[in-house]
């Protein structure tokens, strides 16, 4: 239905805000369950898994690509933006999935990728071919320096320079990450028009909203100037390796360009037309991603929300974490968030911040920690069940940016291995192949779905405890927030929302810490899972990463 259809008096009231603090699980769908054998994960898979998503206690999915992709980057390189590739299914298959997911109360958000199409989509193929055919300017073409160089020092991200030579037109072309992903021009209006038809295709499907893959990336400043060196107290690796070049530079002619607020809008005008459907904008920018998000998201003309990558890098500290708080509550006052702290591109959170021997208590103060902030969640496949980052060997590396800055640099593969449903199944019952696209790992054997569903005590039941809590307190979901003093270990906060105000206190440290209650707070145990701290003369004690979550009267 669109906003110019009569609307039947029998059709339930849409919820326009459902996403304002709600809960997505991400599914990575060549993992997450292959239901015909050939190694590599699908829809029939995804949809038959739903019930375990559902059981959760999640609000929506969210599925990496699944479109039509030569798959030199996993489906980030979309050769057809209206067809699934045969290694996911049909598109009967995706209508099924979508089916199943609103029967069970679930909404369903894709990944739309338009930064760039791959190399092998119709459109670049015309492009390429002169400069002068109907798409000759739908991508980003520039003539060589005299010496033949390319036209200025922008790299990709994936390694090298963004240009690649073209000899049809003898003339560079953009790529901010693979050759093989081209970068459209998005100050063609015709482009425009184009990708917002085939997002509009989807939101007849039915889907729910969209995830913006790099959505400060659609422009690039026409003059094409030379990005200058990034000051070095500014100089951060959270969007690219440290062993990156790319981080050397501060990206201001190749990307977050102003322009790109103009689009936004016409692409908030298109999802205004369907009723209760979201959009999440992925921003990579190291310098000014804050500004950005504040940009992006502010008002009710642009995206709904946006994840920086604050919290898929850094460090895990109380300072980290209320610094960055504090940041995007003065930059972004009106925006909104979307957490997460593992995704397909980082390393596994476990793997990433963890104490040695203190693994346990860290997953579950992690999860706390993050249904206790302030903006809608993503939660990774496999996190519930405290996977850590897989190794794996060099000669089972398939991601091109792996294998371009091995060894330093090992890639996105380790947190992309397959689910593991069950311990002594065949590939954990992912798969009945002789071989999965990617290994199985053993020690992920001994965490899966199986040996812990309905264990008192495992990282998953946990993970459904807290989902269950969060729903009941809707402070946690939708409510303000306010930091307070506390010692250098400790975090702490209050969320409000209405008449409902809670207390978290969260310890970051593998040491206890004592958190001292301000004089005009009372607070009362809210039987939040797995806290076992309480107000004593005035404190809080706090065990190694313990929490302590009350409300406050």
């Amino acid at each position: 239905m669109t906003m110019t259809e009569p609307k039947s008096e029998l059709e339930p009231e849409v919820d326009a805000d459902w996403w304002r603090g709600a809960v997505i699980y991400q599914i990575y769908p060549r993992s997450f369950q292959d239901q015909n054998g050939d190694g590599v994960g699908d829809l029939v898979g995804v949809t038959s898994r739903l019930d375990y998503v559902k059981d959760l206690g999640v609000d929506a999915i969210w599925l990496s690509p699944v479109f039509t992709s030569p798959m030199k980057d996993f489906g980030y390189d979309v050769s057809n933006y209206r067809d699934i590739d045969p290694s996911f299914g049909t598109l009967e298959d995706f209508d099924h999935l979508v089916q199943k997911a609103h029967s069970l109360g679930l909404k369903v958000i894709i990944d739309q990728v338009i930064s760039h199409s791959s190399d092998k989509h119709a459109w670049f193929s015309e492009s390429r071919s002169s400069r002068t055919n109907a798409r000759a300017d739908w991508y980003v073409w520039a003539d060589p320096k005299p010496d033949g160089t390319p036209p200025n020092n922008w790299l990709s991200i994936f390694g090298g320079s963004a240009w690649a030579w073209d000899s049809r037109r003898m003339q560079y072309y953009q790529h901010n990450f693979l050759v093989s992903q081209p970068d459209l021009n998005f100050h063609n209006a015709d482009v425009q028009d184009a990708l917002l038809g085939e997002m509009r295709f989807w939101l007849e499907r039915g889907v729910d909203g969209f995830r913006l893959d790099t959505v400060n990336f659609y422009f690039c400043s026409l003059g094409l100037e030379s990005n200058p060196v990034v000051r070095a107290e500014d100089f951060n690796a959270s969007t690219a390796p440290a062993v990156n070049p790319y981080n050397f530079q501060e990206h201001i002619y190749d990307k977050s360009r102003p322009e790109n607020l103009g689009f936004l809008k016409r692409l908030r005008a298109l999802m205004d037309e369907y009723p209760g459907k979201t959009t999440v904008g992925e921003i990579g920018d190291s310098q000014h991603q804050l500004e950005i998000m504040a940009q992006y998201t502010s008002g009710d003309d642009h995206l709904h929300m946006a994840y920086t990558f604050d919290y898929l890098g850094g460090e895990f500290s109380a300072k980290h974490f209320r610094d960055s708080i504090r940041a995007t509550e003065s930059k972004a006052p009106d925006g909104w968030i979307c957490l997460a702290f593992s995704n397909h591109d980082v390393v596994r959170h476990v793997s990433r911040w963890a104490t040695h021997g203190q693994e346990a208590a860290f997953t579950r103060l992690a999860v706390t920690l993050i249904l206790s902030m302030r903006g809608s969640v993503c939660l990774y496949q496999g996190e519930e069940l405290g996977l850590k980052e897989a190794e794996l060997s060099f000669a089972d590396l398939v991601d091109p940016y792996g294998i371009e800055f091995w060894p330093e640099f090992k890639g996105r593969v380790g947190c992309r291995t397959p689910m593991v449903w069950q311990t002594h199944v065949r590939n954990g019952a992912f798969s009945t192949a002789e071989r999965t696209w990617l290994p199985v790992p053993a020690e992920h054997l001994t965490h899966a779905v199986d040996t812990q569903d309905g264990v008192e005590g495992s990282v998953l039941e946990f993970y459904r405890a807290m989902l269950k809590f969060r729903q009941a307190n809707t402070a946690l979901a939708k409510g303000e927030i306010t930091l307070l003093d506390s010692a250098e270990n400790v975090l702490a906060f209050t969320r409000n929302f209405g008449n409902e105000r809670v207390l978290c206190v969260f310890n970051m440290s593998a040491e206890s810490e004592e958190f001292v209650i301000p004089a005009d707070m009372t607070p009362r145990g809210l039987d939040c899972p797995g806290v076992t701290a309480a107000p004593m003369d005035g404190e809080i004690d706090l065990e190694p990463f313990g929490s302590y979550i009350g409300r406050l009267d």
